[in-house]
């Protein structure tokens, strides 16, 4: 029996009842993760070329033409077999919030089947399709598309029969000829729908709807908006103290329900979660109770450090078995810890009986096993029998989060990783607070989904054949190692370049099995190059010579180096002049040369794209005298982040992509859809009412010409936040606008002017950089590069990672 489908080798947990869907990309060939799967145990594929079935003695292929087609057409099939409703979900955004609100206003009265995350893709939809059950009485399904003739397919699997679509805006605009075609093509998961809810008061989006109706006349639409014909109208909104109090209209029905938002967004995604409700007949008299359960959704699971060297999973926004399914994956990919510990809170308002519920979970828990369980809450405690052979050996309960806070500290979390999944009511995040390591409240977030959305980018404009290095050195440009190692190492990136050794030894002990090169090994520090299989590169004969005695000691052959050419740079490398000499002492069968290149001086700027002509064309001159004295072929490459973008045809056998990764494009030339990857944020400690007159900081360098309010940021020079931004020169992101510094920048603290802000308070937070506020326009203000900036941030500012 099969009951996962897989294409995230990641994600294999039950080899026994999955099937892998080997998926296929320019850049990416999906049976390449084959053998690895078998020696874990999986023994069902869906393949899309022939292979060699002699080294897979007891495996399963099925050969299709499409693997995704099979995929999709596999879950078409399946979602035949069920009559439930689904409510089909798209837009340019609020998808996730929306289905995930829905899930809480209902999830007592249905049992609601949902997409994972933000599984909406072509990839995404089938496998979210693949849940149901005979148990479910409710679906929820987002869709989303990027490019034309897209959205047909999805409709063929999700057969929504409520539809929603919940805005328009920008996103994917790339992929459609206009407005108008991106919303034609997304009115086609509705086409055989009974009805749709969509908000009026967006005009192009309501001309297009209606006009696509006149095709589709037997479609019910329910618009909300202020319009008088809209059939929910909104007669009034009024904002107080965070909350939104507001007055609908509906079949001549007048409610006035408090929205516990006061945001343009949050409103909009809570009025269309009311016109659901009331599309299926939930009594108006519930409506207030319900939405009282709302509450700000997260959206994703953080990764930070905790306490005595462990890590802390904070994934406590919501708790019920999907999620917690997502929840345990994820835990299960972590790698830097043998130990792993779950804690749990009652899985609330889902309307099962206790008895079968839990006894689920424990089912989930021998699959994806941990080495502690901690529950909390009386279900739990009640249903402390039902996990007696679910494999957990050290298993305790808590009636209560005080109950577990109170000895909390004394149960000993060390070199382990742990995972926090809690119904919001429990208060999770208290629990959070005294596991994880407590730092300033300065903290750098790395979204690892922009990392990956950076890297896909860039596959775009390679060829096939060109291999990837991914720098990671200095920390990986300031945002943490093997967390980025990690992902880049699941998403086939050939190589990952290093600085010193010790930097590469961290991402061994770290579990991580790319080929690291050591881009400046030091002389003093050769061994551990062997003794963790590092590659290192070699640029001087001072350097070559120690290498070659080494490895002559350790009795080494061909091991594996990588040669640095000097083309213009004039930093490191062996000159032309050097070839000859160099030559004779490579042929020594110690070494085996796995790749010679060089460093571009001015890729990113056009002006200089003569001297860069020229550098290639001396590099290919001397790496074509290694190459035909050598008598073997090896990597040859020049080319970096701006240059690959600029020059394409500098490609060669690899790329160096190390800034813009991290979604700094440093040709500044606009092909690419980058995504800032960190995010900078701190918080304010104090604020201060100045006189006219009165100055700020050290050497009284601010100086209040006006009666001001300044604030007092928990962020200085010692956390990489240059002195230079001081007296004006740079700026700070706060609710949405950008304030100026004032006075110098202390070690620990900058002062910035929020006279402009009234409601400003004590521990809000601020953005120093990221999407909103780029870590290059910061770096132009220091007068400075993007690189200086994310390669400063200290090491006390804590990272969080999350997707």
């Amino acid at each position: 029996m099969i009951e996962q489908l897989l294409t995230d080798s990641r994600r294999l947990f039950y080899p026994g009842i999955t099937i892998f869907f080997a998926l296929y990309g320019a850049r990416r060939n999906g049976q390449s993760y084959i053998p690895d799967l078998y020696l874990r145990g999986l023994r069902n594929f869906i393949i899309y070329e022939k292979l060699d079935l002699k080294d897979y003695p007891e495996a399963n292929f099925i050969l299709v033409k499409d693997s995704l087609l099979a995929l999709q057409k596999l879950a078409a099939f399946h979602r035949q077999q069920f009559d439930l409703p689904i409510v089909g979900i798209t837009g340019s955004n609020g998808k996730t919030i929306v289905k995930e609100w829905l899930n809480q206003l209902l999830e007592d009265q249905f049992q609601i089947v949902r997409s994972p995350r933000s599984f909406n893709s072509q990839i995404g939809v089938p496998l979210s399709i693949w849940q149901i059950n005979e148990r479910h009485s409710l679906g929820l399904i987002e869709a989303g598309i990027s490019q034309k003739d897209e959205m047909r397919i999805l409709e063929e699997i999700i057969m929504p029969t409520l539809g929603v679509f919940t805005s328009i805006g920008e996103a994917h605009d790339q992929g459609f000829e206009n407005t108008e075609t991106k919303i034609r093509e997304k009115l086609e998961l509705f086409k055989n729908s009974i009805a749709l809810i969509y908000p009026a008061d967006q005009k192009e989006l309501r001309k297009v709807i209606l006009e696509w109706h006149a095709l589709h006349p037997a479609l019910e639409l329910i618009s909300i908006g202020n319009r008088e014909d809209a059939v929910i109208q909104i007669k009034k909104k009024e904002k107080k103290h965070g909350h939104t109090l507001t007055t609908l209209v509906y079949k001549e029905q007048s409610v006035q329900l408090e929205i516990a938002f006061d945001d343009k967004a949050a409103i909009q995604n809570a009025l269309t979660c009311i016109g659901v409700m009331l599309y299926l007949n939930i009594p108006v008299k519930e409506l207030q109770s319900r939405l009282s359960r709302l509450n700000p959704l997260s959206m994703r699971m953080e990764l930070k450090t905790g306490i005595n060297y462990s890590s802390v999973i904070n994934d406590s926004y919501s708790a019920d078995i999907s999620s917690l399914t997502m929840a345990l994956d994820y835990l299960l990919q972590q790698k830097q810890h043998s130990k792993r510990t779950l804690i749990l809170s009652d899985i609330l308002e889902t309307g099962r009986k206790p008895q079968a519920l839990y006894k689920e979970v424990a089912g989930l828990l021998r699959k994806y096993p941990v080495d502690r369980l901690i529950g909390v809450g009386e279900q739990l405690v009640a249903a402390e029998s039902l996990f007696a052979d679910s494999g957990i050996k050290d298993r305790i309960f808590f009636n209560s989060t005080d109950a577990l806070l109170n000895v909390l500290t004394s149960l000993e979390f060390r070199d382990e990783t742990i995972l926090l999944k809690g119904a919001r009511v429990f208060g999770f995040e208290r629990i959070d607070q005294v596991l994880s390591l407590q730092v300033h409240e300065t903290l750098l977030e790395v979204n690892l989904e922009a990392m990956a959305h950076n890297l896909n980018e860039y596959k775009q404009i390679l060829r096939p054949s060109t291999k990837i290095m991914a720098m990671v050195k200095a920390f990986s440009y300031g945002t943490g190692g093997f967390e980025i190692a990690r992902l880049l190492e699941f998403h086939k990136v050939d190589y990952l370049g290093v600085a010193f050794a010790d930097e590469g030894v961290s991402l061994r002990k770290a579990g991580i099995r790319l080929p690291v090169i050591v881009m400046n090994p030091e002389e003093n520090a050769l061994i551990p190059l062997i003794e963790w299989q590092l590659e290192p590169v070699i640029f001087s004969f001072r350097g070559l010579k120690s290498m070659y005695k080494l490895l002559k000691d350790e009795a080494a052959s061909h091991f594996p180096v990588h040669i640095e050419l000097e083309t213009g740079l004039n930093r490191l490398g062996f000159s032309a002049v050097d070839i000859p000499e160099l030559i004779e002492q490579l042929k020594d069968p110690v070494f085996r040369v796995q790749s010679v290149f060089s460093h571009l001086a001015a890729s990113e700027d056009p002006q200089q794209d003569d001297f860069t002509q020229e550098q290639f064309e001396k590099y290919l001159s001397m790496a074509g005298l290694l190459k035909d004295s050598l008598g073997y072929t090896f990597i040859q490459h020049i080319s970096n982040s701006a240059g690959l973008v600029r020059n394409p045809a500098l490609q060669l056998d690899m790329v160096r992509l190390g800034i813009g990764l991290y979604g700094i494009d440093p040709a500044y030339s606009g092909i690419l859809d980058l995504k800032e990857v960190g995010t900078l944020k701190t918080t304010i400690a104090q604020i201060k009412k100045l006189a006219s007159g009165e100055t700020v900081g050290y050497n009284r360098q601010g100086l209040a010409d006006h009666p001001m309010k300044i604030g007092t940021l928990r962020l200085g020079y010692a956390d990489g936040y240059p002195r230079s931004l001081g007296n004006g020169v740079g700026k700070v992101l706060y609710k949405g606008r950008l304030l100026p510094t004032i006075g110098s920048i202390s070690m620990d603290m900058t002062m910035i002017d929020i006279t402009e802000i009234p409601d400003a308070k004590e521990g809000d937070e601020l953005i120093i950089f990221g999407n909103e506020l780029s870590v290059a326009k910061l770096a132009s203000w220091a007068g400075t590069i993007s690189y200086d900036i994310l390669a400063g941030i200290s090491q006390r500012v804590k990272r969080v990672y999350f997707e």
